[in-house]
C-alpha cells in the first residue's frame, strides 16, 4: 500500500491525538482553575478557551492535510478539510492567541515570542490558502509546510519546557524560574520547528543512481 511509503504518518497523528486528548479536556469544563495560564486579566480565560480549542482543530486536521497518500486520493476533501483547518482552527487560533500572547503573565520575553509566533502562523496560512486559490500549487505546499510547523509547535514548546525544568530548577531561583522556563520554551518551541521546515523546503532531494550497463570486452575479429 502506497500510504506505508510514508511511515512518518502514523506515529505523528498518534502523537498529536494524545497531546489534544490531555490537553483540551480542562479548558472544557469551565473552570479558570483548571487552565494551564493563570491570569487576572478578565477576558484572557474565555479567549484563552478559545485558543486552545481552535488550535486543537488545526493541528489534528493539519495531519490529515499533510498526508500525502490522502491528498492526491480524497482531493474534494483535502480541500473540505482545509477550509476547517483555516476559518476554525487558525484563524480563530491566531488571533486569540495575539491578545493573549500580548497579555502574558510570564514576562516581556514570552510576549515578543508568542505575538510574533501567532503573527507568523496567521500570514503563512493566509498565503497558502491565497496560493491555492490561484492554483499555485507549489507556493501553496511550501507555505502550508511552514504553517504546519508552526501548528505542531506547541508539542515542541511543552518538550523544551520540561527540558529547561530538569536542567534549570536546582540553579535559578523559584520566583524566576516560571519566567525563564517560558522565555525558553516560547522561543525554541516554534523557531526549531520553523528552522528544520526551511531546510526541508531547501534540501536537494538524492537523485537516484543509474544503474551501470555492463561493458562486455569485444575480441576483433
Amino acid at each position: 500500500m502506497t500510504w506505508l511509503r510514508k511511515p512518518w504518518v502514523g506515529p505523528l497523528a498518534f502523537v498529536v491525538v494524545a497531546f489534544v486528548a490531555f490537553s483540551l479536556p480542562p479548558y472544557l469544563t469551565g473552570d479558570r482553575a483548571a487552565a494551564r495560564v493563570q491570569s487576572d486579566w478578565g477576558p484572557h480565560y474565555p479567549l484563552l478557551v478559545v485558543h486552545v480549542v481552535c488550535a486543537s482543530i488545526a493541528i489534528i486536521t493539519c495531519v490529515v492535510q499533510i498526508w500525502p497518500w490522502f491528498r492526491t486520493r480524497f482531493p474534494a476533501w483535502h480541500r473540505r478539510i482545509g477550509r476547517v483547518y483555516v476559518i476554525a482552527g487558525v484563524l480563530p487560533a491566531g488571533l486569540a492567541g495575539l491578545v493573549i500572547g500580548w497579555m502574558t503573565p510570564f514576562g516581556p520575553v514570552a510576549m515578543v515570542s508568542n505575538v510574533l509566533m501567532a503573527s507568523l502562523w496567521l500570514l503563512f496560512t493566509v498565503l497558502a490558502w491565497r496560493a491555492a486559490l490561484k492554483r499555485q500549487f507549489r507556493d501553496h505546499r511550501k507555505w502550508m509546510i511552514r504553517s504546519f510547523a508552526l501548528t505542531v509547535s506547541i508539542i515542541s514548546n511543552r518538550i523544551w519546557g520540561a527540558v529547561a525544568f530538569v536542567l534549570l530548577a536546582d540553579s535559578v531561583p523559584e520566583a524566576q524560574l516560571p519566567y525563564l522556563i517560558a522565555g525558553i520554551s516560547t522561543w525554541a518551541g516554534w523557531t526549531i520547528p520553523l528552522l528544520i521546515s526551511q531546510w526541508w523546503l531547501e534540501r536537494k532531494p538524492r537523485r537516484k543512481a543509474r544503474p551501470q550497463v555492463e561493458q562486455r570486452e569485444t575480441v576483433p575479429a
